[in-house]
């Protein structure tokens, strides 16, 4: 029976899956990375060169690995962003000078120094949780200095999964997208108005124009035919009353 067991075993052991999570995680955060990073950078063989990853914040993995890992690192972007208002206060009794220098002597030994200490603690707790899990130092410090305050005021919902149409080469497993959001998004922007439904509406307007004007001439040439017509009525009468 599987109670109290929650999530997917994905055919391995327990060690093994927690090894695997954290390498996925590791990995989304680890694609921020400046370009600059892998300059001199090879492969395994010493002469290919390493190339940026092509999406920052995006890796590719099957369907059931990214829905099982994206707990994971929606879990640590949180811990990362409720950290920053602890470093924002803890800001304020910092010093500027220079370490051991004889002003950074002095603020160590004041007050300052101390103040400083109790403000940071929260944050330093959360580096440490963090760590405790990515076990990665270069994971952590993109997390909390470039990833968190990005989604400061963003409540839940870091990151999305996006179904791939193909299937993986070789056992045809499900693929999908896990990427943070905001870095990628899709807009859709709505098209305009062809210009040839305009040119219609034009020629039907000045259609209309001509019709409208041409109405009265016909009316005139119903009436001549009327007024001829009286005369020649009247011209009658009064020959018939000649004749009389």
């Amino acid at each position: 029976m599987r109670h109290r067991k929650k999530g997917r075993q994905l055919g391995r052991s327990s060690s093994h899956k927690k090894a695997m999570l954290r390498n996925l995680a590791t990995s989304l955060i680890l694609t921020e990375r400046e370009d600059d990073f892998y300059d001199g950078e090879f492969q395994a063989d010493g002469k290919t060169p390493v190339n940026p990853p092509k999406y920052k914040g995006r890796v590719v993995t099957t369907l059931h690995k990214a829905k099982e890992v994206r707990s994971l690192v929606e879990k640590m972007v949180t811990i990362a962003r409720k950290a920053i208002k602890h470093d924002d206060a803890a800001a304020e009794f910092e010093t500027e000078a220079e370490r051991n220098t004889a002003e950074w002597e002095a603020w160590r030994k004041g007050e300052g120094w101390k103040k400083w200490v109790d403000a940071r603690a929260p944050a330093v707790t959360a580096r440490r949780r963090v760590f405790d899990v990515l076990r990665d130092k270069e994971a952590v410090d993109i997390l909390f200095e470039e990833i968190a305050p990005r989604f400061e005021d963003r409540p839940g919902g870091y990151t999305r999964i996006l179904k791939m149409a193909k299937p993986r080469l070789g056992d045809a497993g499900a693929q999908a997208i896990l990427e943070f959001v905001g870095r990628n998004d899709r807009t859709t922007t709505s098209s305009e108005k062809p210009a040839f439904d305009t040119d219609e509406t034009e020629s039907e307007t000045e259609s209309d124009e001509v019709v409208s004007e041409e109405a009265p001439k016909v009316e005139e040439s119903v009436e001549a035919p009327a007024a001829e017509a009286s005369n020649a009525d009247d011209a009658t009468d009064e020959g018939d009353e000649k004749k009389e």
